[in-house]
């Protein structure tokens, strides 16, 4: 995360009825232009594809993300090159980023009117959206489905992921996706003010190691799971999500769609299997109990 991701400000502090002036440390929140270069060398076009406001930082991850889980490119080759405003920017240029494709790639551009998702401010038939999540992932049923983590292991990950959140421990305002091997081990880890931009900053860096589908991960989100985010998630073939927080009932549909484990609630020694149980491995009351 970029050292401008915070920004200390004076505030008044009050305790038990006494006030104190004191600095505070918020997180920065600015909007990020993501402009698509495309086409053959002689008929190159720009197209401004998307503005999101966002937490500074791993702009280029969060570009390439979001691409990919629009399903407008299908990998890393599509790119040719990611970078902070190249063509006519004279200020801001660091709100503006530029992704060019490879000259033989057409990317699909359909796929920006967001016809397949939506978010949680408005509604959605469900059952179109999912259907048509389907038709541009790359990964469903192309992998084999054999991750399993012990409910020992998946209820340590919370703690894991508040010890490595840093502008999260100074702001207490970002959202973070983290991505853990099936032993607990903390794999990638993204912030940011939205939390489908922390999501896309993860699969964006997922995307630079070229460790995509990630069908053998954990996907932990440190709030709540909306449908926006399992769709992100199946679209980089993740098939377990457990949130901090509460999933939504379209969240929950999808997940049973796509046969994606999804835990909701992970505090503590608690949480909620919604969906495909089959890869929580939990022990069973007598092997809990043996002296």
């Amino acid at each position: 995360m970029a050292a401008n991701a915070v920004l200390q400000i004076p505030v008044t502090c009050v305790t038990n009825g006494e006030s104190e002036e004191l600095n505070d440390a918020i997180a920065i929140e600015e909007p990020l232009e993501i402009r698509l270069e495309h086409g053959p060398a002689a008929e190159r076009k720009v197209q401004n594809i998307s503005v999101t406001m966002r937490t500074p930082g791993n702009d280029a991850e969060l570009a390439t993300g979001f691409l990919f889980t629009e399903g407008i490119i299908k990998n890393a080759l599509d790119i040719q090159q990611v970078a902070h405003c190249f063509i006519a920017c004279t200020e801001n240029r660091e709100n503006v980023i530029q992704v060019s494709l490879a000259e033989n790639i057409t990317p699909h551009l359909q796929n920006t009117e967001r016809n397949f998702y939506t978010t949680s401010s408005c509604g959605v038939c469900g059952k179109s959206s999912i259907d048509a999540i389907r038709t541009v992932s790359s990964y469903e049923n192309n992998f084999p489905d054999n991750s399993i983590i012990n409910t020992d292991v998946l209820t340590t990950l919370p703690g894991i992921l508040k010890k490595h959140q840093k502008v999260f421990a100074d702001t207490g305002g970002l959202h973070a996706s983290a991505l853990f091997s099936a032993e607990g081990e903390l794999l990638l880890l993204r912030e940011d003010v939205g939390r489908h931009n922390a999501l896309d900053k993860l699969i964006g860096a997922a995307i630079n190691q070229n460790i995509l589908p990630l069908n053998r991960s954990v996907l932990l989100l440190s709030g709540r799971a909306s449908f926006e985010l399992v769709q992100k998630a199946a679209m980089a073939g993740i098939n377990i999500i457990a949130a901090v927080g509460a999933p939504s009932s379209l969240a929950v549909q999808l997940a049973q769609e796509f046969n994606i484990t999804l835990v909701g609630f992970l505090r503590g020694q608690r949480f909620n299997i919604y969906t495909a149980p089959q890869r929580i491995l939990i022990p069973s009351y007598e092997d809990s109990h043996q002296k």
